[in-house]
């Protein structure tokens, strides 16, 4: 049996097609004591390889070899044995570090710079010019939702806002390989899914993702392939599909039928298998849909929130491979929108505006607009009506000049 979102990260990668950006071959780690003693082997022969545009996941126990792995893919560790290519090159050379973001399991921030502060910093790193640090910062604020917090140190942050930052400044240059340990970690339930949607979204623009998590449902939910460490070695690798398929068993999902209908389907599937062998129940959904479904029904009824909000995939990360109007370049549309409201009516402003301008017109208008104006009004039917005006005139200014005397 898979789920629907694993199935949907399987057909979106084909492993067939892309170019191999991580090569890893017979890739050994053995950490020594002072005497050069060999204290343990934390990585074992390992291969595997990661494509351009996959989102590849590193599962395993504490201490099974994943942050030992990461570490030799950045340069950070020399592996004791085996050979590491990550774009054609070692990890050491500079130009390949340039094209590399990461966000580690602990978020290593200067906690009295905000968030503005924070990304400049990082993108001064990499030699951006001081425009393009700004945009980028303003949009990737934006983008990982933090637009409430742009003034705040980030030593007051917690720990969610904190990885949220941290992704932030793993995405600053414009990455080509982005490896994210334990992205998630602290994260609200919403703010896991904004995450992992955003993945999801960077890999569709070309970008080659390492996930390490330990919650396995956020790596189903994103990864085209993974491998499973145990002991520094490589137990288990392939596609979500492969691995999670149950070939003995179907299943079978209908509408609801009606009570003869369903005897008559369970007493053919009866007669082929042993009756113990087959149920009947309701499908149901991960506590993960129903909760992001009642927070939707929420947002649809209360128009704003203080807390946190995903806005749009930034800019720069688009690579120019899709529309800039397209609906894709949206995270989350179902979370962070308000729905269910409509755009609010100027027409009755509009008009008011209209009458009013209009009366102020003719107060305002010389001569000869008064003319025309006076000659657009209905002529007086009669002579008589007009010495009648004339005499109710007299008797008002008449009456005024008594009463100011």
């Amino acid at each position: 049996m898979v789920n629907n979102q694993t199935e949907l990260a399987s057909n979106r990668f084909d492993q067939s097609h892309g170019e191999a950006v991580i090569s890893v071959r017979g890739l050994t780690k053995v950490f020594k004591d002072f005497w050069r003693r060999p204290k343990a082997r934390a990585v074992n022969n390992v291969d595997f390889e990661v494509k351009r545009g996959e989102v590849f996941g590193l599962l395993g126990p504490n201490g099974s070899g994943k942050s030992t792995t990461i570490k030799m893919l950045l340069g950070l560790l020399y592996p004791t044995r085996g050979h590491i290519e990550v774009f054609g090159h070692s990890p050491r050379h500079v130009a390949t570090k340039s094209r590399i973001g990461y966000l580690p399991e602990e978020s290593y921030l200067y906690r009295y710079l905000d968030s503005k502060e924070t990304l400049d910093f990082f993108g001064n790193l990499f030699n951006l010019n001081k425009p393009e640090r700004r945009k980028r910062a303003e949009q990737l604020i934006e983008m990982v939702g933090l637009n409430n917090a742009r003034s705040r140190q980030v030593g007051e942050f917690s720990k969610g806002m904190q990885r949220r930052i941290g992704l932030a400044q793993a995405l600053i240059n414009d990455p080509d390989l982005v490896i994210l340990d334990e992205p998630t970690a602290g994260l609200d339930p919403i703010g896991c899914r904004e995450i992992k949607d955003l993945i999801v979204a960077l890999a569709k623009r070309g970008k080659t993702i390492i996930l390490s998590s330990h919650l396995l449902s956020d790596v189903e939910d994103v990864c085209d392939r993974v491998v499973i460490y145990y002991g520094g070695k490589i137990q288990a690798q392939g596609t979500l599909k492969e691995l999670l398929t149950t070939p003995d068993v179907t299943r079978i999902t209908s509408p609801l039928l009606r009570r003869d209908t369903m005897k008559r389907v369970l007493d053919i599937i009866r007669s082929e298998v042993a009756q113990d062998a087959v149920s009947v129940d309701n499908p149901t959904q991960n506590l993960e849909s129903y909760f992001l479904g009642v927070v939707e029904k929420a947002r649809a009824a209360e128009a704003s929130t203080s807390g946190a909000l995903a806005g749009r995939v930034a800019d720069y990360l688009k690579g120019g491979s899709e529309d800039p109007s397209s609906n894709q370049d949206k995270m989350l549309d179902r979370l962070t929108a308000a729905e269910g409201q409509a755009p609010r009516s100027t027409s009755s402003a509009v008009t008011k505006d209209k009458v009013d301008y209009s009366k102020l017109d003719h107060l305002s208008q010389s001569g000869g607009s008064e003319e025309s104006s006076l000659k657009s009004k209905p002529a007086p039917s009669s002579q008589a009506d007009l010495d009648a005006a004339d005499d109710k005139l007299s008797s008002l200014l008449d009456g005024g000049d008594s009463k100011g005397s």
